[in-house]
């Protein structure tokens, strides 16, 4: 369905096979279909319904608060009531804060994640309901749901706007299929330094140190070491890390000669000629 829509819009397209579908219940807002939309789009989502929209569909202002999620609007189905929006379904799920006199299956929203890809998985279509900004799904509403999702947040101030409700289990969704590693550093252009380079580099400092009289008090001197090599060894030192470090000591080690104190066998620098 067309209407209002701006210029260009992100080139969005269903993903293959059977993926979530969100399904607004009596929004009020146009700006929160368009926002919510928007939020879909960051979690990969596609599939949109709108049961009985407060203003009715379609609306310009969801387009203006898309931010290029126009094709997940333009392919938006309405309806007139829950029934009708989830009869094709065979799994229905609803967002609800607080859950009481029901003895149903409740989800957090990674949970929840987690069971729409194995539902999608299996070749079963699956609907979200999310309701209205001001109360919420009412009890007929979840009594339609064979799930509940809640999102475990701060007790004392757990109001979310409607497109924060959706945009939290379109990245938990999104998060279930996502190769990005948990925990990386980044090098850029540089890499991570071997044990190999980063003892060359603790011989050439201590070393060094030595020389300036740092280590002056044989007693203290073993921990001191040990203490430098511990700093170092913390986290993963880049080779161009190391070749900053190594151009340190070199300055340091020019300015300690000016004043005539030399140091021993210090290790060469591999990429300085001798």
């Amino acid at each position: 369905m067309t209407g209002g829509r701006g210029e260009g819009g992100a080139p969005l397209t269903p993903p293959p096979g059977e993926s979530p579908i969100v399904v607004l219940v009596r929004p009020q807002m146009a700006a929160n279909i368009g926002t919510a939309a928007r939020a879909m789009a960051n979690g990969g989502l596609f599939h949109l319904r709108v049961v009985a929209p407060r203003d009715g569909w379609p609306q310009p202002n969801a387009y203006a608060a898309a931010s290029g999620a126009d094709a997940i609007l333009d392919a938006a189905q309405v309806f007139p009531d829950i029934r009708s929006a989830v009869a094709d379904c065979h799994r229905v799920f609803g967002t609800c804060p607080r859950p009481r006199h029901v003895i149903v299956p409740v989800r957090d929203a990674r949970a929840a994640a987690e069971d729409f890809r194995e539902i999608n998985g299996r070749g079963l279509r699956l609907a979200v309901l999310f309701g209205p900004e001001r109360a919420g799904l009412e009890a007929d509403d979840l009594a339609q749901c064979d799930t509940l999702v809640r999102y475990p947040l701060n007790p004392q101030h757990n109001s979310l706007n409607l497109a924060q409700a959706v945009m939290i289990l379109a990245y938990e969704w999104w998060m279930q299929a996502e190769p990005t590693p948990p925990r990386q550093l980044q090098t850029n252009e540089t890499r991570i330094a071997t044990k190999g380079e980063l003892d060359l580099f603790l011989d050439r400092l201590v070393a060094e140190l030595d020389a300036a009289g740092f280590l002056h008090n044989a007693p203290k001197r073993p921990g001191m070491v040990r203490n430098l090599r511990h700093w170092f060894e913390r986290g993963e030192v880049t080779e161009q890390e190391l070749r900053t470090l190594h151009g340190v000591v070199t300055e340091l080690a020019r300015g300690r000669m000016v004043r005539g104190r030399f140091a021993g066998e210090v290790p060469p620098v591999p990429w300085e000629n001798p």
